[in-house]
């Protein structure tokens, strides 16, 4: 699982490695259709009509998960009927695509969240030539970054243009990255063999396999190899699996191990040899920390590797009959209770990993597996105490500094390693032009240019030169498959920090806290809000005007992410609706909104060059239809004791960065926006942190979903995909899923 954190600066990791192309920049208006009126109801309809809210009494006196439960049934029942209808279709993949993407609709319906933006669709100048990384949405392998070149200068809008078409047009990834490499030389560029960028995430530990925070994720996923791999063609390759079979019945993977491949400590010192008991070990770890990766193996929520659900209730006690074996050294088997059609595409990902049992019980580590009480012991607290079969070893870390790698001598596959030294420097965002000076004068590869560094490349001019920075230099970012959202707290239950009550402290009253949960639970209210933030205007804070609808995401699963294999015929709404062959995620989604009459857009048959896309326009900004919903929201909170007015306002606690320029500026677009289309029935009150680690504590680093401390908040998480199929984003909205804690639950 990968949970993410938004990015308050102008970085470097995640677009350097975007792909180069012209972002769609168009606005793409929003329907203005409002909800469908009705007719006046029968007296015996009106009754029925009557709006009685969740009841407060009843709920408090609950335990908070039969609590939890009640609120997810209340506010997100009808999406999870339907998702879990759709995660039961396991033989017609394309009727499960199809019943995923109507399951999303309902989602988007409920209001409980709104995508914002993905990442990418930025302006931004960059010495790492585009595509040498793989762009695949899913897995940990566009952070192993072996394959990555970086020239000495900064690379032109020309020639990143004709990079770009020479990987469209090459065969594979080797002949790609012969081809570039040409390409380079011809046109004058020198290769680097250091990469520097900079990011504003901070670690929680070293150990891959108890860490689900793509956080974690950018510092570990060089350390170690997967199974497989996808190439710079994204393409999925042998890594330390040489090859694999598949059973007949879909259940039973059989890998075969890479001989020779040397565990190694942190001073490259070997320490043995990768054997199909490290993925044993792996699993048995994996289930000591299941609060963290063990989602992706249950048969609820993820591949379902038998009796792994089993052996964590208690219903089977021995180890062995859980569905990983070292059947030798090196063959390696998984078994599946099911099918589960995207195995495969997952198994880059950190639960995946090995483990080398020896070095992790001379950290003091323990199994209890083995009968022994659990502990990881020093294992994952520094990079001194892991071993490595990466690429990389790490060669430096300082909090909240600098972390350096340097390429591994012993890794499997040290002929393929293009760039040997990797630094990554932390920064805060507080000075909105560090990324851009650094990246003039080399400090860093790259930047992305925000709201205030793009005026400066478009005056300055690098020494004898006719023209600007951005004149010379810009290319606009690709959206990958993250999705960072805004969140609704429909179980507030904190307001301070957890952790420090004495931050992040709520200003509202004991009444005001009753009214906002009260208008945070009815639909209506949440769906006002929904459409009554102007996203583009947010966007424009960090990129500007000119690609405000750029990196806008209209739905949490990418509207591209899937498509049909052959024409499918599904009902909608009791109607039978067929679609042809290649029809779009988004398109089916769009089909069930529009069959409800919903005012948003998600997907754009226009964008992306006519291919269509998701992204790219705001689909969801729409006044008068907020204006709309909120009205009939204060007529029904009326009917439960809630009275709201100009005078007597909902009031929404909403925090930011108060160190960041950029946060700071994002969220007073949002208080601007939603309270203009509000006209005073609504009061955003944002609630400023002094320092990222406050911030996080907030929001991010929760525990339990009643610890968050906000009402609403705008783009500051969201979620990658870890394999291939829909269900890898839907999985974390049902109940205890993953990102259910960001709407005060479980």
């Amino acid at each position: 699982m990968k949970k993410i954190l938004a990015l308050l600066l102008a970085l470097t990791m995640v677009l350097s490695m975007a792909a180069c192309g012209s972002g769609n920049t168009t606005a793409t208006t929003a329907a203005t259709t409002a909800p469908a009126e009705t007719s006046a109801p029968t007296e015996t309809e009106a009754a029925a009509d009557v709006y009685t809210g969740p009841d407060w009494a009843a709920i408090d006196a609950m335990d908070y998960d039969e609590a939890s439960d009640t609120l997810y049934d209340w506010n997100l029942g009808e999406f999870n009927t339907a998702y879990q209808d759709a995660k039961a279709e396991v033989v017609d993949l394309d009727l499960r695509m199809a019943k995923m993407a109507i399951a999303e609709a309902k989602l988007m319906e409920s209001g409980v969240f709104i995508p914002v933006y993905g990442n990418g669709g930025a302006f931004a100048m960059n010495r790492v030539v585009p595509r040498t990384v793989t762009t695949t949405s899913w897995g940990l392998d566009e952070y192993r970054w072996y394959t990555m070149l970086v020239a000495n200068e900064l690379i032109t809008s020309e020639d990143r243009t004709a990079l770009t078409a020479l990987w469209g047009e090459s065969e594979d990834a080797a002949s790609w990255t012969e081809a570039a490499k040409a390409y380079l030389e011809e046109h004058g560029y020198t290769l680097n063999d250091t990469w520097n960028y900079a990011i504003n995430y901070e670690l929680a530990t070293w150990d891959c396999i108890a860490s689900s925070y793509t956080s974690d994720a950018y510092f570990i996923a060089p350390t170690y190899s997967p199974l497989l791999e996808y190439d710079a063609k994204n393409v999925q390759q042998p890594a330390l699996a040489e090859s694999y079979e598949v059973s007949e019945d879909g259940t039973v993977y059989t890998f075969h191990i890479r001989q020779g491949v040397k565990w190694v400590d942190q001073q490259g010192r070997e320490l043995g040899e990768v054997t199909a008991d490290d993925w044993v070990a792996s699993m048995e770890h994996l289930i000591d920390n299941n609060d963290a990766l063990g989602y992706l193996m249950t048969s609820t929520d993820g591949c379902g590797i038998k009796n792994y659900d089993a052996y964590l209730n208690g219903e089977v006690t021995d180890f062995s009959e859980v569905g990983v074996n070292a059947i030798d050294d090196y063959t390696l088997e998984y078994t599946l209770e099911a099918p589960f059609p995207a195995f495969l595409s997952m198994v880059g990902y950190g639960c995946f990993a090995p483990l080398n049992r020896a070095f992790y019980k001379s950290q003091g580590g323990t199994f209890s597996t083995e009968g022994d009480e659990y502990t990881s012991g020093k294992y994952g607290t520094t990079p001194a105490t892991i071993a490595y079969c990466g690429a990389y070893l790490v060669k430096n870390f300082t909090e909240k500094n600098v972390t350096s790698y340097v390429a591994n001598p012993s890794y499997w596959n040290a002929d393929a390693v293009q760039t040997h030294n990797i630094n990554i420097y932390y920064n805060d965002g507080s000075d909105p032009l560090r990324t851009y000076s650094e990246a003039k004068d080399g400090t860093l590869a790259g930047c992305s240019f925000n709201s205030s560094t793009l005026v400066l490349a478009k005056e300055e001019k690098p020494e004898g030169s006719d023209k600007t920075y951005f004149d010379l230099y810009h290319y606009t970012t690709s959206n990958d498959g993250s999705t960072y959202c805004g969140w609704v707290n429909v179980n507030r239950a904190s307001w301070a920090n957890f952790n420090d009550n004495t931050i992040g402290v709520s200003a509202q009253t004991d009444e005001q806290k009753a009214a906002t949960r009260a208008a945070l639970n009815n639909k209506n209210f949440r769906d006002a809000m929904a459409l009554a933030f102007d996203r583009g205007a947010f966007n424009s804070t960090i990129v500007g005007e000119e690609l405000k609808f750029a990196a806008l995401r209209n739905s949490y699963v990418p509207g591209d992410f899937q498509k049909t294999a052959a024409e499918l015929t599904i009902e909608i709404n009791g109607e039978a609706t067929t679609f042809p062959a290649g029809t779009y995620f988004g398109e089916i989604e769009q089909a069930q909104l529009d069959a409800d009459n919903y005012p948003i857009k998600v997907w754009d048959p226009a964008g992306n060059d006519g291919a269509g896309s998701g992204d790219g326009f705001d689909g969801w900004y729409n006044p008068d239809a907020a204006k709309e919903y909120l009205a009939k929201a204060v007529e029904e909170l009326a009917q439960v004791g809630v009275e709201v007015s100009k005078e007597n306002p909902i009031h929404i606690d909403a925090p930011y960065g108060a160190y960041s320029e950029t946060s700071t500026n994002r969220m007073q677009a949002y208080k601007q926006s939603i309270e203009k289309v509000t006209d005073g029935l609504v009061v955003v009150d944002l609630i400023g942190f002094a320092d990222s680690t406050a911030f996080t504590y907030a929001y991010y680093r929760t525990s339990a979903g009643n610890e968050s401390n906000y009402d609403i908040t705008p783009g500051t998480s969201g979620w990658g995909p870890d394999y291939g199929d829909a269900q890898t984003y839907l999985d974390t909205i049902q109940p205890y899923g993953y990102m259910t804690k960001n709407i005060g639950l479980y």
